[in-house]
């Protein structure tokens, strides 16, 4: 007794395509950084390793860069200017994805100085608390050297998502 409005006898499975790619600027919902911007760098559908559900490595901005003004001196503008990142793997629940999307590269950071090194932004990284360190530390440096070149971007769209992403979330 179906009626042909609801549908056929064999049903077609429906793939919900995916949104939650490396690039797009989510707010985070739940936990200490709640309320905070961030891009996706990693995602993982299935869940992998002690996280057994569908999650994704983040980076994203804890304390924003402050107001600047024309009569601040350089060393003023440096001073507001910096960033206090932070590195995360969450669960998809606690992300709203937002329409943006930034072109920032995360994946790959290296640190600098007299121990520069190369290394990939991925759960193992996040595990050891003494490379953590590190990469937040190359995390800081590519948010405040894209800070400083947003309007250098591929294109427009790119432009105004990483434009979002360093704007203080209002709310």
């Amino acid at each position: 007794d179906h009626s042909p409005l609801f549908g056929s006898e064999e049903e077609e499975e429906v793939k919900m395509g995916k949104f939650l790619k490396q690039g797009r600027v989510v707010i985070i919902l739940r936990g200490r950084f709640a309320g905070r911007k961030a891009i996706i760098v990693k995602t993982f559908d299935e869940g992998a390793g002690p996280r057994k559900f569908g999650h994704c490595l983040v980076a994203g901005i804890d304390i924003p860069p402050k107001k600047i003004t024309r009569a601040m001196s350089e060393k003023m503008v440096k001073k507001r200017s910096t960033i206090r990142p932070f590195v995360k793997a969450i669960n998809y629940n606690h992300l709203m994805p937002t329409r943006y999307r930034a072109d920032l590269e995360l994946k790959n950071l290296e640190t600098t100085g007299d121990d520069a090194t190369k290394f990939k932004l991925d759960e193992e990284a996040l595990n050891d608390p003494s490379t953590r360190l590190l990469v937040k530390k190359a995390v800081k440096k590519v948010l405040e050297t894209g800070y400083f070149a947003q309007n250098k971007r591929k294109n427009a769209k790119m432009e105004e998502g990483v434009k979002y992403f360093y704007q203080k979330l209002r709310f």
